[in-house]
Order: C-alpha cells, then sequence, then structure tokens
C-alpha cells in the first residue's frame, strides 16, 4: 500500500485506468476524451485521506470521470508529491486535487503546473500562500481548534490546566491554524505557564504515543492533551492508560472520524471537531470537471464545514452528540 508515490502514478499514466476511472459513457473536455482528475493526499493510510480518495472515486464514477491518486510515504513527504504532481501533469489531467506536506515547499510545483493550464484545488491544508491554488476546499482549521479550546476550557471547570499539545510537523500550515485555534479557544498563548510540553507527532499513531511518553517523564501531572488529529489523540492515550492516568487526563482533538467518534462515545476522547473529507473531495472532483466543459475556474476558500462531538455538553459550547457523529462521520 506504501509503495511509492512516484511508482503509484507512473503505473497510472502508463496503464490510465490502474488507479481507478469512472463509468458510463463519460464526460469529456472541450478538446474531446475523457476527463482525467488526479487527487494527491498526504499519505494512503490515515483514515482520513482513505476517506478522501473514496469520495473523489465515488464522485469520479458518478461524473464518468477517471481519477489517477497518490499519495506520499509520510506525513512530510513533499519529494513524493512533487514527483506525484509532475508525472500526473504530464499524464494530461485537467486538473488535480492535492493536501499538501510541505505547504511552502510544494508551491514552485503548484505554480508550474497552473502555468500549463491544470486546474490546481487544494483540499483540507491550504499551501502558503493560498494563492498559490486556484481553490481550497477545506475545514476552517482555526475555527476547528477554537471549538475543542472553548470545551476544554469549559470542562476544566476553573481546575489548573497542566497542557500537552500533540501537534503535527513544522512548514504544515493544517497544523499552524489548529494549534493557534485551540489556544485561542482555551483562552492563552504559547508563552503561557499552563502549556508544558509540546511535541510533533506527524499526525501519527504510534508517533503520538511516543510523544505523549515524553511529554509524561517531562510533566507527570499533565491533565489535558491537545492533538492535531484523532490517530494522534488515540497513541497518546495509550500512553495515558499505560500510566494509569486515563481517568484523570482530557483529550481534544480534531477529525471526527468513524474510530475517533466510537472513542468519544466510550470516554477515550473528551471531545472531536468533526470535519468532512468525502465532501471536500467530491465538490473538488465536480469542480475540475466544470473547468473540463466550461472552462470555469473555481477560486478562493469554500468552507465545508466543522462540527463539535462530545461525549458530554458544556454550557456555553454548542456541542452535537457522539450519536451525531456516527451518523456523519468523514460526511458520510
Amino acid at each position: 500500500m506504501l509503495f511509492a508515490a512516484t511508482a503509484t502514478v507512473t503505473l497510472c499514466a502508463l496503464a490510465l485506468t490502474a488507479c481507478g476511472s469512472g463509468s458510463g459513457s463519460g464526460s469529456s473536455g472541450k478538446g474531446g476524451g475523457k476527463v482525467k482528475v488526479g487527487l494527491i493526499t498526504k499519505t494512503d493510510t490515515n483514515p482520513f485521506f482513505v476517506k478522501m480518495r473514496e469520495g473523489a472515486q465515488k464522485e469520479a464514477e458518478k461524473k464518468g470521470v477517471q481519477l489517477t491518486t497518490a499519495a506520499g510515504k509520510y506525513d512530510g513527504d513533499n519529494g513524493g508529491q512533487v514527483t506525484a504532481l509532475e508525472n500526473m501533469v504530464s499524464a494530461g489531467v485537467k486538473g488535480i486535487l492535492i493536501t499538501p506536506n510541505d505547504s511552502k515547499a510544494i508551491v514552485p510545483a503548484l505554480e508550474k503546473a497552473r502555468a500549463k493550464g491544470v486546474l490546481i484545488i487544494a483540499l483540507d491544508t491550504p499551501p502558503e500562500p493560498q494563492s498559490a491554488a486556484d481553490a481550497l476546499f477545506a475545514t476552517d482549521n482555526v475555527k476547528a481548534g477554537k471549538l475543542i479550546g472553548a470545551y476544554a476550557k469549559a470542562a476544566m471547570q476553573g481546575k489548573e490546566a497542566k497542557i500537552a499539545t500533540m501537534d503535527l510537523s513544522p512548514g504544515v500550515s493544517v497544523g499552524v491554524q489548529r494549534h493557534q485555534g485551540f489556544m485561542e479557544g482555551y483562552g492563552i498563548t504559547d508563552k503561557d505557564p499552563a502549556l508544558v510540553c509540546s511535541q510533533d507527532t506527524g499526525g501519527d499513531r504510534a508517533k503520538g504515543q511516543t510523544a505523549m511518553e515524553n511529554c509524561l517523564q517531562k510533566a507527570p501531572d499533565i491533565n489535558l492533551v491537545y492533538a492535531i488529529n484523532e490517530p494522534a489523540a488515540l497513541g497518546a492515550y495509550t500512553a495515558i492508560k499505560a500510566k494509569g492516568r486515563e481517568k484523570d487526563v482530557m483529550i481534544v482533538t480534531i477529525d471526527g472520524g468513524c474510530e475517533g467518534v466510537a472513542a468519544v462515545k466510550d470516554g477515550r476522547i473528551a471531545a472531536t471537531s468533526q470535519q468532512y473529507p468525502l465532501k471536500m473531495a467530491a465538490d473538488g472532483v465536480a469542480a475540475i470537471v466544470d473547468y473540463a466543459k466550461t472552462g470555469k475556474k473555481a477560486s478562493g476558500y469554500t468552507d465545508t464545514g466543522v462540527q463539535l462531538i462530545a461525549a458530554k455538553a458544556q454550557p456555553g459550547v454548542e456541542s452535537e452528540d457522539a450519536g451525531f457523529g456516527v451518523d456523519n462521520c468523514w460526511g458520510k
């Protein structure tokens, strides 16, 4: 599954049905022929991106277009994404949907693709600057962070907080935005003494566990954990449980995936901001098909929504329960 992104997309370029194709008679662009759409995710293992790929494939089949997919080998693999993007452009895609692994380093490759007439739509994570893509379809990541920050503040009920943050990776805008949103929602800054430990996890479960183990060694009295996503949150929970502290450490996070919502329901996670990758991907494919047919480019930012899911509601913080979360996980 984690065979190199370059190999994946090369197979697609040589055998154009290898990575999925639409059904039916097919949609054609102005020049005729089946419309080709590319999707490049950060990885192909994170459940968020698995669902994003499923959403893109379903919409491609509905629209009768050919979808080519690729992914980085790991969260942060910019080189793999650049190669995938270049190969897709060479294969004649009309547009590319991408969740950048490095928001800044990907920009030159995006600009080259756009110069050749390829529509670039960022999903979930904006490039820096955001204008390096034609359009962005994403969760308001600052808002997602604010929601769980405000929830955590209310749930602490005035108790002194000892906070650990399980962050993403340097240079990735989505991680910065979620972190800043959480801090703002809680009402503190990175210089506040309440913040006792910060570790990068790459959004990975195993790395989240290691990061939390490190934080617990540094500050054994941690009682609140912010995690960039649910894999990192569940990794942190494993470390916390190993210390016998699962009853007195609150975890809040972002994703709202099916596994994460189940963790809210059973008490491992207190709250999560639910986002909708199926919608991001489907809307992105539809926008590229429209561009192929009409020449009209999607532009600007489209907010694909976010909803706080919490096991226990808190006064003054609007939320939905885990039942709502289960019914809407990933945007199904």
